[in-house]
């Protein structure tokens, strides 16, 4: 279900002296930045979604578990998981942080080929194409901070047999955070169409935990008597006591890189209505994204006063095709 209810704001306001004589530039000098701030706010909320939501994660580990930057053969992993989950091959991008473009570029500068995309990587310093990939960057990208795991003591499965987004589980000195993502021990992933296992661990994002009950994505959907299932997701439940198993370490403060196809997440606006009786009203459409401008006149303030708006809703459809690349701050 996708819900057009959140409403996001920018205002101006201007006297009469100003709007008169200092505003020869409003596009560029009011305009931009308005529009920079509210559409950065709604980015920031679709991104919050990735905590929760995005399951899959691949890193750069050495041998103590510790997270390392991103090297090329990390965004070669979120790019075979994709194709693991059976997302789209065509269109997909990467977003990053700034510090995270800024560490692929001087990784990757010596790799890519041909020489024209080494050329604007120089230039500009971002990675534009490559392996497959449109790469993009954007500030709004999660940083997260891993739950605690007492080393020796790991949260355990309880109750076996347990299906679903809800499982019985015993942690004691641990705790989750939520988007911390997870493994359960002897359950592997399944290739979506086939149904036949990839031979590794099915990744969980944590999306709540209270009173003994953890709450995951995907849900748990074993095969009945050894038989393929529709919407089948592991090769089987949980077995009673098996260890969960977090993939960062106990407060592992990292970012969460995103690679994705578009079929993952969808945006949609509504246009705004257009009040009566003020002194400028406009609405412009691009891109399916639908913004309202309003300005109104404070007699007594000598104000003239400028509202820009979206009415807007999304939803992570398909959260299975994206894979976070995690990258240490």
């Amino acid at each position: 279900t996708l819900t057009l209810a959140t409403q996001k704001g920018v205002d101006v306001s201007f006297n009469s002296a100003e709007r008169t004589m200092s505003l020869d530039d409003y596009s560029k000098r009011v305009l931009a930045p308005a529009v920079n701030n509210l559409v950065g706010a709604v980015a920031a909320d679709i991104m919050s979604g990735v905590e929760g939501g995005v399951s899959n994660l691949v890193g750069n580990f050495d041998a103590a578990g510790n997270l390392l930057r991103p090297t090329l053969d990390t965004w070669l992993q979120a790019k075979a998981l994709l194709s693991l989950r059976s997302a789209p091959t065509d269109n997909r991008k990467f977003i990053l942080d700034p510090v995270s473009m800024a560490r692929t570029v001087q990784s990757l500068s010596g790799l890519l080929n041909p020489a024209t995309e080494i050329s604007e990587q120089y230039r500009t310093g971002e990675v534009y194409n490559a392996i497959g990939f449109d790469w993009f960057e954007d500030q709004t990208v999660i940083k997260h901070t891993t739950g605690t795991y007492v080393v020796g003591v790991s949260p355990t499965v309880n109750g076996a047999n347990q299906t679903g987004t809800s499982i019985n589980v015993t942690i004691g000195a641990s705790s989750f955070t939520v988007g911390d993502i997870i493994t359960f021990a002897g359950v592997n992933a399944v290739n979506r169409i086939t149904k036949v296992t990839t031979g590794e661990l099915q990744q969980f994002v944590v999306t709540s935990y209270a009173g003994g009950v953890l709450g995951i994505y995907p849900a748990i959907v074993p095969p009945v008597g050894g038989n393929p299932v529709q919407y089948q997701t592991v090769t089987a439940s949980p077995a009673n006591g098996a260890a969960i198993v977090s993939l960062t370490l106990t407060g592992a403060v990292y970012r969460k890189n995103i690679a994705f196809v578009p079929d993952a997440v969808t945006m949609a606006t509504a246009d705004l209505e257009m009040p009566k009786n003020m002194q400028e009203v406009a609405r412009e459409r691009m891109d399916g994204v639908s913004l309202r401008m309003v300005t109104g006149f404070d007699i007594k303030s000598d104000q003239f006063i400028t509202r820009l708006d979206v009415l807007y809703g999304y939803v992570w459809v398909r959260p299975e095709w994206a894979v976070v690349v995690a990258d240490i701050i």
